[in-house]
């Protein structure tokens, strides 16, 4: 691995960790959204409680995708400062955990960035659907 192959790494860790913020905020939606059902469930109107339970459920991809982002952010670093040797020797290890199918590490390291930047757009979208369905359902609550 070069410099520029070292720099894009690091880029791309740093893109990746300052998708923090749109984990916390969907995980505070999350859990706004299972308080209120909670706590008032049994007196909200059908279609806001609803549209609560939806932004709770929404909450399970999105912290899946959470994670998914902030093992990659990780793993970028790892091969940014060179604590993983290689893109190889990081298929393997992912392989050995049981999270990549035996990968021969040829995939190109832009590919491996376009995939890491579509899984943090994918993060994305969920906390905003997250967030204009919490929206609506507090619309609907102050509607009633």
């Amino acid at each position: 691995m070069n410099d520029d192959d070292r720099a894009l790494c690091a880029a791309t860790a740093g893109l990746l960790r300052a998708g923090g913020a749109l984990a916390l905020w969907g995980l505070a939606l999350s859990l706004l959204s299972g308080l209120v059902l909670a706590l008032t469930g049994r007196s909200l109107p059908s279609a806001t409680w609803a549209a609560f339970a939806v932004v709770a459920l929404i909450g399970l991809p999105e912290r899946y995708l959470a994670m998914r982002v902030q093992l990659d952010a990780a793993l970028f670093d790892g091969l940014a400062r060179s604590t993983i040797a290689s893109e190889s020797a990081m298929d393997r290890a992912l392989a050995a955990l049981g999270l990549r199918r035996g990968a021969d590490g040829t995939r190109p390291l832009a590919h491996r960035v376009l995939g890491a930047r579509q899984l943090m757009q994918r993060h994305g979208i969920a906390v905003i659907a997250q967030t204009v369905i919490f929206a609506m359902a507090l619309a609907m609550q102050d509607a009633r």
